[in-house]
């Protein structure tokens, strides 16, 4: 095996050993191979999102149903293969005699994992909680800040109703007030955004939760100014990066914010049942657990993480899935999820009807883009698609611009790195053909 092969190999976190995950046996498919890791030292990330021969590569890192095509990987992202291989070895590990293999030997083994996910965010161990899923993340803090009687809690129309119904039993059990505000889409800029916070903020707002990328649309926020402007007027700030951690680049940083609660198994592309929880670590002794910790008002980060007995080999193997990120590179992966919704969207938006919610703007958007069509049956077209040429996608109820309006219904689309352009070029013939000949009766 040449040194440009290991090279490779390296790069994707992987060791030799793992190269039949990557099907590269064949002599051809290592010549290019060798070409594609010459070529990418030379090129942008803009420009390796549209090198065909360098993504078949990665698109055979995993193990999916191709009788499908999946334009859904929002909702929850297929794991690469050596994630699954690593889920099964600690599986079958800890199983041989869980109390001891499980308990003892893997368990301690998450504070790498701990390590790993904040070197990636870009803050200290100390300041991340392992959880489940971004609801969890989201429910401890939603629930764990104190607020009292008429105190105010402020988001938009577009957050997720997972969110909003913690929101909404504050609001039933303790009597906050829940102040929700609609936006246009797209905005002409991301500052719009801002100033809408601003101007909706009033002296009784304790708590800001807003989405740093919608999931209905993919509109992106301008995180750093929500909360300098929060932090000015006493106010905290709870994002929901469900969409946004594995999909686009950027660190905690970048961001200036003071809790943050993400999923893994969307574009980090971790087992199915993992996420995190970020908080400033003075923030933490603020926030009380969702499950009774020993120390429930001390700052431990890990008084968020007593859920009873889990599975912790699905959070072993969230470190292949950070390995396999960091192997291709996020800004590369950025790039090609936004190269990905370009191909699609620029396409359809020159059919007669067909409106684009989702900002080109890179400031604004990424991987997530939503259509809709004037007089055409979003839901049935969905079916239809999925019926007659099994592509499947998803449809998204996206609030009015004003209160009290009437929803659009958009159909919201998310390929991802293993998404072939032979996928879109059906999924874009397909929809033409609906739209410009109306679907079956």
């Amino acid at each position: 095996m040449g040194t440009n092969r290991r090279e490779f190999l390296r790069n994707f976190g992987l060791g030799v050993g793992s190269i039949g995950v990557f099907g590269l046996s064949a002599k051809d498919s290592q010549a290019k191979i060798k070409k594609k890791v010459k070529e990418v030292k030379h090129l942008s990330a803009a420009e390796i999102a549209r090198d065909e021969d360098f993504w078949f590569h990665v698109q055979q890192a995993f193990n999916i149903d191709r009788s499908i095509i999946n334009l859904n990987n929002g909702g929850v992202h297929p794991a690469p293969q050596i994630v699954m291989d690593a889920i099964h070895r600690y599986l079958d590990f800890a199983n041989g005699a869980p109390v001891l293999n499980g308990w003892r030997y893997l368990r301690p083994r998450k504070e790498l994992i701990r390590k790993r996910l904040a070197d990636t965010f870009g803050c200290s161990p100390e300041e991340i909680a392992i959880t489940r899923n971004v609801t969890e993340s989201m429910q401890i803090a939603l629930l764990g800040i104190e607020l009292k009687a008429d105190d105010e809690v402020l988001t938009t129309t577009h957050d997720y109703p997972s969110m909003k119904n913690a929101l909404y039993q504050r609001e039933k059990r303790e009597g906050v007030k829940v102040k929700l505000f609609p936006f246009k889409y797209p905005p002409k800029n991301i500052k719009e955004l801002a100033d809408a916070f601003e101007k909706n903020v009033t002296p009784k707002t304790k708590l800001i939760e807003v989405c740093h990328i919608t999931n209905l649309t993919g509109q992106i926020f301008p995180i750093k100014e929500i909360c300098r402007m929060a932090r000015a007027r006493g106010i905290d700030v709870v994002i929901d990066g469900a969409h946004a951690f594995g999909h686009f680049e950027f660190k905690q940083k970048d961001l200036d914010c003071d809790i943050y609660g993400a999923n893994l198994h969307k574009w980090m592309m971790a087992p199915i049942g993992t996420g995190f929880l970020y908080v400033k670590k003075e923030k933490i002794k603020n926030i009380w657990p969702l499950f009774p910790a020993g120390d429930p008002q001390g700052d431990d980060i890990r008084k968020f993480e007593h859920i009873g007995t889990h599975p912790d080999w699905l959070e072993l193997a969230v470190g292949d899935a950070l390995a396999f990120h960091h192997g291709i590179g996020g800004k590369r992966k950025e790039e090609r999820l936004r190269y990905l919704r370009n191909y699609w969207a620029k396409k359809l938006e020159k059919l007669s009807g067909v409106k684009i919610l989702t900002s080109y703007d890179p400031e604004q958007s990424c991987g997530i883009g939503t259509y809709t069509v004037k007089n055409l049956d979003m839901g049935k077209l969905a079916q239809v698609l999925f019926d007659k040429h099994k592509i499947f996608v998803t449809t998204v109820g996206v609030p009015s611009p004003v209160l009290g309006g009437e929803r659009i219904v958009g159909m919201r689309v998310t390929p991802s790195i293993y998404t072939t352009l032979r996928d879109l070029n059906i999924f874009i013939d397909a929809v033409t053909h609906y739209v410009k000949n109306g679907l079956p009766s």
